[in-house]
């Protein structure tokens, strides 16, 4: 898919983090929350990156229009939240497609925190373009059912990590899971982890399972 001007987010300014492109052996697209920033974001750039491998690894960090990049609750029907879905996942293509017209051989990272990783997750389930794995950070498939959404295609070598707390007021374990049985039945190595007692946050185990994706995911490791 080919970024659409009409569409939202098309024009939403992108931050870097880390490593210049032409340099870089790994791509990391980092995605907000709602009501966050880019900048926001990007300051766990410096967390997930391996020791000594910052400056191997270059964080790309669009912003959302309005630091919103769908209105409503991820469980409406896909139709509530659009154009504002295609629009963000649009935005992630218009990235991927710039990395890889830069450097077709780059391994690239989709990532985020709520809506982002929503929008990470959904990018990966709907195979646009082929990456290397998805960091999400209490988040889930996007719409009301797995079982009424489109089949998800082969994502054999694909990494996920997904984190969950609990007491998230916004997404439930049972939700969380089904998200990520969904995807490794598909074939992705799918690390769901669920954390007693946390709420919508990201805490330190979260962080090193994170790290741990990037890892993998860099050459030469």
């Amino acid at each position: 898919m080919t970024a659409n001007t009409a569409l939202p987010h098309a024009g939403a300014p992108v931050y870097a983090a880390g490593a210049p492109l032409e340099t870089a052996g790994l791509v990391v697209i980092l995605l907000h929350g709602r009501g966050a920033d880019a900048a926001d974001i990007l300051g766990l750039s410096g967390e997930i990156a391996p020791p000594g491998a910052e400056d191997r690894i270059a964080f790309l960090a669009p912003e959302a229009e309005g630091h919103v990049w769908y209105p409503q609750p991820f469980r409406q029907p896909l139709v509530i939240n659009e154009p504002w879905l295609s629009g963000a996942l649009a935005k992630i293509d218009a990235l991927v497609d710039h990395v890889r017209a830069e450097r077709p051989e780059l391994p690239v990272i989709v990532g985020g925190f709520s809506q982002g990783a929503c929008l990470s997750l959904e990018y990966l389930a709907r195979g646009s373009q082929p990456i290397t794995g998805v960091v999400a950070f209490s988040g889930a498939l996007i719409g009301p059912s797995i079982a009424d959404r489109r089949p998800i295609g082969d994502l054999s070598g694909r990494r996920v990590f997904l984190g969950c707390g609990d007491r998230d007021q916004y997404f439930t374990l049972d939700i969380a899971g089904d998200s990520a049985a969904a995807l490794a039945g598909a074939g992705a190595a799918v690390d769901f982890r669920t954390y007693p007692g946390m709420g919508h946050t990201i805490n330190a185990d979260e962080i090193e399972a994170a790290r741990a994706v990037v890892a993998h995911a860099l050459p030469g490791r």
